[in-house]
């Protein structure tokens, strides 16, 4: 049977209280036995039949300059269910979107965004490195991102800097008309915590790369006390790197509320055991090209 494409919603997802979904960080412990019990009870060849949310990172950036409108249009044009965008607070007080804090990768010229106008910024043509085809694409307002969003889109906003940024993203959120589809992610505790206070009906996601071994500089697996943090900021969700997410964990986080998702796989027999482990979502360069590859097309 072929996959299904679900968006994670924005509202009316089952919530828990915070004292429920602190007591639930408590047994979290016990899960590790549970899971490899029902691992035991299951073929050793496994479909889910967990919906799964598809998220076109920075756009379809495989095909396009990413965080772009180029690159956003595309996506929706393919039928892709979800973005995610990377935002900067500029000197002026405008968010604009770039996964850099420094526009010389994409643009060619040296600017630090947090220290430059939105005005100087904008002048900048930030599509012409992915080919001719995209020369003059500018660095996109979160205003202009935020409207392509179709109807049943789903949009996730990385937070790149402070927390400085969330009362001016707090007023372009509500001055979309899109405030249902927005899903906010960082990977600083306190933008997290801050986006949570200040926009308590947004969901807000922790952004976590895996620790690394101080000695073998090896990837480590998640830690436990990333779920209790969640828990503790009433937090809706994590969002980690995909080659340190298992069913155990997808288990853990499901059992205490909270939802996980998976960045930023292209590989598509990866991305169908992720499906298979039950990840919410999966982050990827080539979303329309995955959803065809694993038949959510």
């Amino acid at each position: 049977m072929p996959l299904k494409i679900h968006a994670i919603p924005s509202v009316g997802t089952p919530r828990f209280s915070k004292h429920f979904r602190l007591l639930a960080g408590a047994v979290i412990a016990l899960l590790p036995l549970l899971a490899s019990t029902a691992r035991s009870m299951l073929p050793s060849k496994i479909k889910s039949h967990h919906p799964v949310l598809l998220v076109a990172h920075r756009g379809e950036s495989y095909l396009a300059p990413e965080n772009t409108l180029a690159s956003f249009n595309l996506a929706w044009a393919g039928q892709v269910p979800a973005i995610e965008f990377d935002c900067f607070l500029t000197a002026d007080n405008r968010i604009i979107v770039s996964h850099d804090g420094n526009t010389k990768r994409t643009s060619g010229v040296d600017r630090v965004i947090a220290e430059s106008s939105s005005q100087e910024l904008r002048k900048l043509d930030v599509g012409r490195w992915k080919g001719e085809a995209f020369a003059g694409e500018k660095m996109p307002f979160i205003e202009e991102v935020l409207a392509t969003i179709p109807e049943r889109g789903i949009a996730f906003c990385e937070v790149k800097c402070g927390p400085e940024i969330l009362p001016f993203l707090q007023e372009a959120i509500g001055r979309s008309g899109k405030r249902s589809r927005i899903t906010i992610i960082s990977f600083k505790l306190d933008v997290c915590a801050g986006a949570k206070r200040l926009m308590p009906d947004l969901p807000v996601y922790l952004l976590k790369a895996p620790d690394k071994d101080p000695k073998s500089g090896a990837s480590l697996p998640y830690d436990d006390s990333l779920i209790q943090t969640c828990l503790t900021l009433d937090l809706d969700g994590l969002d980690l790197q995909y080659e340190k997410i298992n069913r155990d964990l997808v288990a853990k986080s499901r059992a205490a509320g909270l939802r996980l998702i998976a960045w930023t796989c292209d590989d598509v027999d990866i991305a169908r055991q992720l499906v298979a482990d039950g990840v919410d979502a999966i982050t990827t360069n080539r979303a329309a090209w995955l959803a065809g590859q694993l038949g959510l097309k």
